[in-house]
């Protein structure tokens, strides 16, 4: 998972990306990049850590031009510790394209074969990213035969683009003296939008609160398959790319990984979880009878709205009985140095006036590999609970990941191969409750008819694109298991946790 962010303007865009990209912070804490363009002159900053951090004052005045793609990076494929492996990427023919994306390429492997033995092309890192661009570059070079840059000839690139791609990718890409790119990939797993103002500035951005938080109008979302060319005097062209398309966005956006004011795919990221809410507290008290809770504290932040409309269900007082410790920054390894997991202690703090003497039920937004929820439960007892009964807002999580987000292989779940009687026994909890992973797709899917379903694979092993199986999951694990301890520690702390403390 990343943030992406596009601009056509008659304006200064340098400014407006920033912005966009500290709305779309919370995709990704690794690095970020900007690209502008001025002519057909393009101008770049990008480099490892926050938004606010990576761009000085001097970094903005050196991205002059009236258009731009960003980049918040969350790493989940090459190298997360390489700068080189930042977003946007660069190639200079043809004309001159900068890309960024979000999601991964599930036939990375096929697709550098490809393009070394066939398309005569270059790869230099680990980055999918950077493969996607390649083959963009290619299939650009073919459509036009060195004839101008139409908008035909973009739509007839990225069709060929799509045709060699699987996976999952939302993308912006920049092309030197023509305009702005963004496509989506047939089965719309990864969110991108658009909107627009009254100047006739047009962006695009991974959720609709960089649209509108940056004084945009939403226009509507970029639909599966669908391709937009905006150039640079604003004029919009919009085609289907792919003959075959279907909408199943992420479900995991809405659990978890969207701000709650976004709306994705006309799906209010709030109401959803309020929903999740809904059929949580059903699931509680057909496991523990409301007279034995006292409270139902959160674990912050995006389990909120569930815990909230369960509270209400079940007829009990909400209390916010975690402080979060915003200010906590990601600590510094020296060459060399053994890894240290921080404690979840450094980000919550536990009031114990809320604990004391109580029948807690905390609610978190999912459980991925419960040593953060173990911990949890160990605070609440610390603090004085009598008992500490724990619901998820989401269902197991017993699958990896392939499209975009940093799941643990199998081993690393704590759902894999337990029953939840097992999974309460190593958390330490006196009752466990899931959500119910139909119900929870029910639920999400009542707020816009349009969705006929979602890519939920992390929960029901259902993977969209057809093409995963127990081969992908074998060299998913002996990749990692290649990978040296500090690169693995470094990586689940660079990244966000997924683990119910959202930054």
């Amino acid at each position: 998972m990343c943030g992406i962010c596009g601009v056509v303007s008659n304006q200064p865009v340098n400014q407006l990306i920033y912005d966009s990209l500290l709305l779309l912070q919370h995709r990704g804490q690794d690095a970020a990049g900007i690209v502008t363009g001025l002519g057909q002159k393009i101008f770049m900053h990008k480099a490892k850590g926050m938004v606010r951090d990576v761009f000085r004052t001097r970094n903005m005045r050196a991205l002059p031009g009236n258009y731009g793609i960003g980049h918040v990076r969350y790493p989940t494929a090459g190298n997360a510790h390489s700068e080189e492996e930042s977003q946007p990427f660069y190639v200079n023919a043809p004309f001159g394209i900068v890309l960024a994306h979000n999601g991964n390429l599930t036939n990375v492997d096929e697709l550098k074969r490809q393009l070394f033995n066939l398309d005569h092309r270059h790869i230099n890192t680990e980055s999918d990213t950077e493969v996607l661009l390649n083959v963009l570059a290619h299939e650009l070079e073919v459509a036009t035969r060195g004839l101008t840059l139409k908008p035909s000839e973009i739509f007839s690139a990225v069709r060929g683009t799509m045709k060699r791609l699987r996976g999952a990718y939302a993308v912006v890409a920049l092309i030197a003296g023509y305009g702005l790119l963004a496509f989506r990939d047939p089965n719309g797993i990864r969110p991108l939008c658009y909107g627009v103002n009254d100047q006739g500035e047009v962006i695009v951005a991974s959720e609709s609160v960089a649209v509108e938080g940056t004084g945009h109008q939403l226009v509507r979302d970029i639909a599966p398959g669908e391709a937009v060319f905006v150039e640079l005097d604003g004029t919009m062209h919009t085609e289907q790319c792919t003959m075959s398309s279907k909408l199943h966005p992420c479900i995991f956006e809405y659990v978890y990984l969207a701000r709650p004011d976004s709306v994705i795919d006309g799906i209010s990221v709030y109401q959803a979880r309020v929903n999740m809410g809904d059929t949580l507290a059903q699931r509680v008290i057909s496991t523990v009878a409301p007279t034995e809770i006292d409270v139902v504290i959160p674990v912050p932040e995006s389990s909120r709205p569930s815990a909230m409309q369960v509270a209400y269900r079940i007829g009990k007082p909400y209390r916010d009985g975690f402080v979060k410790n915003r200010y906590v920054g990601r600590t510094f390894i020296m060459p060399g140095q053994g890894e240290r997991r921080r404690s979840v202690r450094q980000k919550l703090n536990a009031m114990k006036q809320e604990f004391m003497g109580r029948n807690v039920l905390l609610v978190d937004d999912s459980i991925v590999r419960g040593t953060t929820s173990r911990e949890i439960v160990q605070m609440a007892r610390e603090a004085g609970a009598s008992k500490v009964y724990l619901a998820s807002a989401a269902p197991p999580v017993r699958y990896p990941n392939v499209y975009g987000i940093d799941m643990p292989t199998r081993g690393e779940l704590v759902a894999s191969g337990r029953t939840v009687l097992e999974i309460q026994d190593y958390i330490g909890c006196d009752a466990l409750i899931y959500q119910d992973v139909d119900a929870m797709k029910r639920v999400i899917g009542e707020l816009n008819p349009k969705v006929k379903g979602f890519e939920a694979s992390c929960f029901d092993g259902q993977y969209i694109t057809g093409d995963i199986n127990e081969a992908t999951f074998a060299q998913l694990e002996k990749a990692r298991q290649g990978k040296n301890e500090d690169e693995i520690e470094e990586g689940s702390r660079s990244r966000l946790s997924l683990q119910g403390t959202q930054d």
